[in-house]
């Protein structure tokens, strides 16, 4: 597992680098362009994310109110409160924006696949799982804007009906589309489960690199120092050690099972790379610091994966 997570951490810095160095066809507005295609691979990726889910599987999961409730909130006020509590010592405009960017990561939705995954390894909830990451991504297109807009409007770049329309059609539609059609195409998806991973990456990519190829262009990061990116991978990591004892504790106060636990705590400790490059190209897409906004979520992928792999192993031998 550690080798995959290497090889497409791998790929986000060699984008990083390509847009470095050759930025043009990331900035290109011809009548074919990143922009275009970025947005019908989106619209593709939470197509097949609807195909993949399973109907059953939802109504398995949705009893378990509890469960629901503690990675709900986890993931939509617990990791934003603990990120306004440090916004008093932002004073300069720098360091505004790079609050403004762990903020940003701190109110997007969960991640769906590896929470699965993990808690599968785990040998915890899966119902619970499988039903609280795909809720999380769609309470997500409403309470991200929302979370943000409170921060961000204050830019003037903040339009909060047209990024919900855009949002919806973009991510919302694609879904329903796809839960429609599950009873005709769900297996055929499951059967390429791998090769539909591949594509999600390469969107990812792709928006990466078109992202950060905008603001090299506009010299973005020529403001941002080494010790500012210390700084925000020091302090996604906090972060993620933070929420994931706080939502221990709470779990073992609630006196939820072995089960409902670990469900809980890879639920609601994940933050979505997908969701963040989306919503990123939605909600700053007339931004020259979009680039700025994928730093923090791209660390704390690599930091989530590595980290809660290991944990996930480590409780699966538990279990024989």
């Amino acid at each position: 597992m550690l080798k995959k997570i290497d090889v497409f951490i791998l790929g986000l810095l060699t984008m990083i680098l390509l847009a470095w160095f050759f930025p043009q066809p990331g900035i290109y507005d011809g009548s074919i362009n990143l922009e275009l295609l970025t947005d019908i691979g989106i619209t593709l990726i939470f197509l097949f994310y609807g195909l993949k889910l399973s109907p059953q599987q939802m109504k398995d999961g949705l009893s378990n109110y509890r469960l629901h409730l503690l990675i709900q909130l986890a993931t939509f006020v617990l990791f934003p409160l603990l990120i306004i509590a440090f916004k008093p010592l932002m004073h300069t405009e720098e360091q505004h924006m790079i609050w403004l960017a762990i903020f940003f990561l701190a109110v997007l939705p969960s991640t769906v696949s590896s929470s699965v995954v993990m808690v599968v390894l785990a040998k915890g909830n899966m119902a619970g799982a499988i039903f609280n990451a795909s809720l999380s991504g769609l309470i997500g297109i409403v309470v991200t804007p929302i979370w943000m807009g409170l921060f961000w409007s204050a830019e003037g770049t903040f339009d909060f009906s047209e990024i919900i329309i855009d949002l919806v059609l973009k991510i919302l539609v694609p879904v329903i589309v796809g839960l429609l059609l599950h009873r005709y195409f769900g297996p055929f998806v499951k059967r390429h489960l791998k090769q539909l991973a591949r594509f999600d990456k390469m969107v990812i990519l792709l928006i990466v690199y078109k992202s950060f190829s905008k603001s090299f262009t506009a010299g973005l990061f020529e403001e941002i120092s080494w010790l500012d990116l210390l700084l925000i991978g020091t302090s996604v990591l906090v972060l993620f050690i933070a929420v994931y004892g706080i939502i221990g504790l709470i779990s073992k106060a609630m006196n939820f099972n072995r089960e409902d636990k670990i469900a809980a705590l890879f639920c609601g400790s994940k933050k979505s790379l997908v969701h963040g490059t989306v919503f990123s190209k939605v909600l700053f897409q007339n931004v020259s610091g979009q680039g700025l906004f994928l730093v923090p979520i791209m660390i704390y992928h690599a930091l989530q994966l590595i980290i809660v792999s290991f944990i996930a192993e480590k409780k699966g031998r538990e279990i024989k």
